[in-house]
């Protein structure tokens, strides 16, 4: 099941808030969640449900058993390295079993048969929350939470189960077992799920159409052959992928945050306009904070041979990246490309970059980010090695490729629109005019700000509804990872 569905739309999450809020104690309200989240998550992967609650019951007594050993460091060493070991070897056992054989057998010639083992949805985000409460209970941080029906709640959250932000329980840790929603809570978070809404379904889709017309179904592994794709057909592609990518996961952010915000809930931001950065390191700043964030504090600064080391720490953050992403070599080159610009940044130091000029940050910003994106898209190393021979215009020297071609140029006149639209909203536009309506202070402006929101958030939740008729396969990106 997924957010972007009539079915869940105007079914499954209307009885869920009806039934939730018909009840007044949280305990029973906690029970709702829980059953539907389960439900949820079942509805697309009824036998990884196991998975799930397995997971659950186990970094539950673990964390428990940390607790218990507070005063026997050793014990508490033993019970966080046997959690996080089971942990990475259920995420290595179903996501990377068959892209360690493959190598395997490429790099030994052997020929042991490749298992296919499909993908449970959401494994990445819900074993990495895991991982961040079990370390954070050894550095009590939080407390361990005595409750398992608690805990398998804040695992199981329906609205950032499946991808994500990566909440950590120290962000939910109170709102468990108190919380209540208020009417501002409703109203926002309502705007917040339908503005996410509509990122995915009006921009995000027709962003992809436009992709999957030029380098093929990307997101299923099904590539056309871009060798005689034009240098600016090139540009023009992975610039629209890119944008593609930022409206697809925000928009589920979004979509996640606001749910999460009328049941009560307060999710920390995963974007915060990520293409106004200007450096590498301001980007990965703003873009999916949960998990830069995430290997920043509990891998950054992890000792080393008995010390951080700074440089292979960098190293093992940005391969952990890239690998979280997917089971394929082009994820794992995408992580080290951005490891090395950050590499280079940090050498270079702050204070030499804020003498570039303004144009210069923001060009050299979106060149690697946009060409960062390119890795991101093609596992297939034939199409990859084709990429950026288009993009750098070497096939215009070796292989007589073209500077610019007409499907190109039809494409770009027919979505010259879309384009624009997709830039502006990746601008903190909308920002600034809720400051402007909300928080200038004048209560007629205040007024009509709240007028233009509700029907703007009518008339997109009618246009996406319109949009979702037809849909017949709607999947967010990250549900790959």
């Amino acid at each position: 099941m997924i957010f972007a569905d009539l079915f869940f739309l105007y079914f499954f999450l209307p009885i869920c808030l009806i039934l939730y809020f018909v009840f007044k104690k949280l305990k029973t309200k906690n029970t709702i969640l829980i059953i539907f989240s389960l439900v949820f998550y079942a509805w697309g992967e009824p036998l990884y449900v196991i998975l799930l609650l397995f997971s659950a019951a186990f970094n539950w007594f673990m964390g428990l058993m940390i607790g218990r050993n507070r005063q026997n460091e050793r014990n508490a060493k033993i019970s966080v390295a046997v959690a996080i070991a089971v942990d990475l070897l259920l995420l290595v056992i179903f996501k990377y079993t068959g892209f360690l054989v493959e190598n395997m057998n490429g790099l030994f010639h052997s020929a042991i048969p490749v298992p296919q083992i499909s993908l449970p949805i959401g494994i990445s985000f819900f074993t990495f929350q895991a991982i961040s409460y079990i370390i954070d209970c050894y550095w009590e941080t939080v407390k361990p939470q005595k409750s398992f029906k608690n805990f398998l709640l804040y695992l199981s959250l329906f609205p950032q189960l499946i991808a994500g932000p990566i909440v950590r329980y120290s962000v939910v840790e109170n709102e468990i077992m108190k919380r209540k929603t208020t009417i501002s809570d409703i109203s926002e978070g309502a705007m917040r799920f339908i503005v996410g809404l509509a990122k995915k379904v009006i921009i995000a889709n027709s962003l992809y159409a436009v992709v999957k017309q030029f380098f093929g179904d990307v997101n299923a592994d099904q590539y056309n052959d871009i060798s005689g794709l034009s240098f600016l057909g090139t540009w023009f592609v992975v610039i629209a992928y890119s944008l593609y990518v930022y409206f697809d996961f925000s928009g589920y952010s979004d979509m996640a945050i606001g749910l999460g915000r009328i049941f009560g809930f307060h999710f920390n931001e995963n974007f915060n306009y990520p293409f106004i950065c200007k450096s590498i390191s301001e980007f990965w700043q703003r873009w999916h904070i949960s998990l830069s964030s995430f290997f920043r504090d509990y891998l950054f600064y992890v000792p080393i041979f008995g010390k951080p080391r700074k440089y292979l720490n960098l190293f093992l953050v940005w391969f952990c990246t890239g690998l979280w992403h997917g089971a394929a070599w082009n994820f794992i080159f995408w992580g080290l490309y951005f490891g090395l610009f950050l590499l280079f940044e940090i050498k270079l130091g702050k204070k030499r970059m804020k003498k570039w000029p303004l144009a210069v940050k923001h060009i050299y910003s979106k060149l690697v980010i946009v060409i960062g994106f390119g890795i991101f898209c093609f596992s297939d190393m034939t199409q990859l090695g084709n990429f950026f021979s288009n993009i750098s215009g070497m096939s215009m020297i070796f292989r007589g490729g073209s500077f610019a071609d007409q499907l190109t140029a039809s494409a770009f006149v027919g979505n010259i629109f879309l384009l624009i639209i997709a830039i502006v909203v990746s601008m903190p536009v909308l920002q600034k005019l809720k400051y402007f309506f909300f928080e200038w202070g004048n209560n007629v402006v205040y007024t009509t700000g709240k007028v233009l929101g509700a029907v703007g958030c009518a008339y997109l939740l009618l246009m996406c509804s319109i949009l979702l008729v037809d849909a017949t396969n709607n999947p967010f990106l990250y549900f790959r990872f």
